[in-house]
């Protein structure tokens, strides 16, 4: 498997938290993947590969770009063949604005709109092997995007103000952070992302804890949760089962092992 990220230029870094590129060979075999939940919406451009997902028993094939709204639980995806991604990982509160498109509470959203017009151009440079050509029209595309809202929107300063404390900040003080009421803020953020701040921030510290777990597999989770304003290491238990379905404890054993075998940073789409 080869994984990059790339950051955003410096215009998007308030909008956008990275850009990345995927290839997996799985070939003629059915594959199944994981995709754990973060603080982040995605859209995802696929080529070459078959991508789809489990739906009512059956498989739905995905068509691109499609996005990836944000996530309470992991979802499976199925491929097989050589499958090559460009993702697109948002802040969930700058979807809105960026596309006019909330993420949404259904995980993996279908959707119409005019960047499925990059798909024909992007697939001609992966093709070609292209790679750092196609990454150039979609961050063209998000900076033309950008141009055209105010980064003093009422979202974009809690997004900030979320992000810098790693979503440890009470509803009232992000609220204080984007001078707005509790209430607006509340009305415009389920608007934009399809959850409360709360949900959002407790995402936000979900992926810290998994990162730390993933990078560190010894690390004291306890002192964890302290760090990141948990009540206690059994309320921080409680809050990751329910995101990934598993334990911290399983998960740092399942990445120690993993180690053992690879040395690569966690991919948060594709993980086998």
């Amino acid at each position: 498997m080869q994984h990059q990220e790339f950051e955003p230029p410096e215009e998007l870094r308030d909008t956008i938290k990275c850009f990345w590129y995927n290839r997996r060979d799985s070939g003629e075999l059915q594959s199944s993947y994981e995709v754990v939940p973060d603080g982040y919406a995605e859209i995802i451009f696929h080529f070459g590969g078959d991508l789809s997902i489990s739906y009512n028993g059956g498989l739905q094939p995905l068509p691109s770009p499609f996005m990836m709204g944000l996530l309470n639980q992991p979802v499976i995806f199925h491929t097989k063949n050589c499958l090559e991604i460009i993702g697109i990982r948002c802040f969930p509160w700058t979807v809105f604005d960026l596309l006019g498109l909330p993420s949404g509470k259904d995980g993996v959203h279908i959707f119409e709109h005019p960047i499925a017009q990059l798909q024909s151009a992007l697939n001609k440079y992966i093709d070609a092997g292209k790679i750092d050509e196609a990454l150039t029209q979609v961050k063209q595309y998000f900076l033309n995007a950008r141009s055209g809202i105010a980064s003093e929107s009422m979202l974009f300063k809690a997004g900030v103000a979320m992000t810098k404390a790693n979503g440890t900040l009470p509803v009232s003080l992000v609220a204080a952070a984007a001078h707005a009421t509790v209430r607006t803020l509340e009305r415009k953020f389920k608007q934009s992302s399809g959850y409360t701040v709360k949900d959002v921030s407790g995402l936000m510290r979900f992926e810290q804890v998994r990162n730390q777990l993933w990078l560190y597999p010894d690390a004291d989770i306890a002192r964890l949760a302290y760090e990141l304003g948990y009540a206690d290491q059994s309320h921080l238990s409680k809050e990751f089962k329910r995101y990934s379905g598993t334990t911290p404890a399983a998960f740092a054993r399942k990445a120690k092992k993993r180690k053992q075998v690879i040395d690569s940073d966690f991919v948060a789409f594709v993980q086998s």
